[in-house]
């Protein structure tokens, strides 16, 4: 009994310091709600235009700005409406980083739907909030509710609370 008692209360001790792995969880991202009408400000160290297919290619240290969001890649794929005005889509690749507030996201790929105020970041990705960390395969944003919703391999470390 002394035994089963014993690897009971280490099997509990190890579940609350592994890495948690679950299919999806939603986390608070930013400080506040994004306002995805703002202006959208782009800087880069080169430019590409093509009027055919209605793009715009920024390569090289690609810094994107909007409102309180900073959006920053090795490249940055600028997709236009073909109805309308307007940018539809932006698509990073390359060390991406997203930041809002104090939170910060890393990934391989990022697909920013202006239109649906989400952004998708795939490959890698890495979200710090604080002193926690979340690694995934995926995270969707919602910009307009200020969350985030982490899926496939998602692991963190749960810090306990210090008195």
């Amino acid at each position: 009994m002394v035994t089963f008692l014993r690897i009971l209360i280490c099997s509990f001790l190890l579940a609350l310091t592994s890495p948690l792995f679950a299919q999806g969880t939603q986390v608070a991202f930013g400080t506040a709600a994004q306002d995805t009408t703002a202006p959208i400000e782009v800087s880069a160290d080169e430019l590409t235009v093509n009027q055919k297919t209605s793009t715009a290619i920024f390569i090289g240290d690609v810094l994107i700005i909007q409102g309180e969001m900073r959006l920053g890649a090795a490249k940055v794929e600028v997709i236009y409406r073909e109805e309308t005005q307007g940018i539809s889509r932006l698509e990073a690749t390359g060390s991406v980083t997203l930041v809002s507030g104090a939170d910060a996201a890393e990934s391989d790929y990022a697909d920013y739907k202006v239109d649906d105020g989400t952004i998708e970041m795939t490959g890698n990705v890495l979200l710090t909030q604080d002193q926690s960390s979340l690694t995934a395969d995926r995270m969707t944003v919602d910009l307009d509710a200020g969350t985030a919703r982490m899926q496939g391999q998602v692991k963190t470390i749960l810090q306990p609370k210090e008195n």
